[in-house]
């Protein structure tokens, strides 16, 4: 696994490329990450780096956390996150690190929050089309009908689809495509739409996949070139 970083979802925008084609982004504020400890294979049997994101109070730690963070001689941070890596040799402690880490990457993988819809039914939940509209069936339109069987099993088996609670889980997407970054103002723009909510916290980090396609910016740049090559041919 490779270093991630923390963000905050901004909101969705669009942009246009060179040859005017519009595509739909997500701005993510990417926050910058603090270097808190560096974990070794001598010391717990794995190599990693604990990672501090976003500024918080002081006094909104605990006795622990603030004896902690008084120990490594460095600012509060808010979230924790450990990210395993072989090459713990190149960090150090207090050192910081943010949007530059992504300067070559063409595609992230995004891990968030989708946003909470409460109790819903099979309907909302799972796409049920429910019971009929007439003939017979009475107040219960939207119901999900029968959930089990006759005397044998005598029970509901687990994992069946029923009303619930709906959203609030985390989720993530494989291989957005970094559409722009801002290094100035630390926005990063990926293609389509990500799960949760405005201002809900994001985790990034370069795509676990071996991605093959091409970005949109490259197929522009090979249509160019194909035209360009029709038109010496036709000269």
């Amino acid at each position: 696994m490779t270093l991630g970083l923390l963000g905050t979802k901004v909101g969705m925008t669009r942009e246009f490329l060179t040859n005017g084609q519009s595509v739909p982004v997500t701005v993510i504020r990417v926050e910058k990450g603090r270097v808190l400890d560096v974990i070794t294979k001598e010391t717990r049997g794995y190599s990693a780096v604990k990672v501090g994101f976003f500024s918080i109070k002081n006094s909104k730690l605990t006795s622990q956390m603030k004896g902690y963070f008084t120990k490594k001689s460095t600012e509060p941070k808010k979230i924790l996150k450990e990210f395993r890596t072989d090459k713990v040799e190149e960090f150090k402690e207090g050192n910081e690190f943010g949007i530059e880490i992504l300067k070559n990457t063409k595609f992230v993988d995004v891990r968030s929050k989708t946003i909470g819809k409460g109790f819903a039914g099979v309907m909302k939940r799972w796409n049920f089309s429910g019971l009929r509209a007439s003939h017979g069936v009475s107040v219960s339109h939207r119901s999900h009908g029968s959930t089990g069987q006759r005397q044998d099993p005598g029970k509901v088996f687990k994992g069946k689809k029923m009303a619930g609670h709906m959203g609030d889980k985390f989720r993530t997407m494989l291989n957005l495509e970094i559409v722009k970054s801002d290094l100035e103002n630390n926005l990063l723009y990926l293609k389509g739409s990500i799960p949760g909510s405005k201002n809900s916290t994001v985790l990034l980090r370069q795509s676990i996949k071996n991605v093959r396609k091409k970005t949109l910016i490259e197929k522009i740049e090979a249509r160019a070139k194909e035209a360009a090559v029709s038109k010496g041919k036709k000269k």
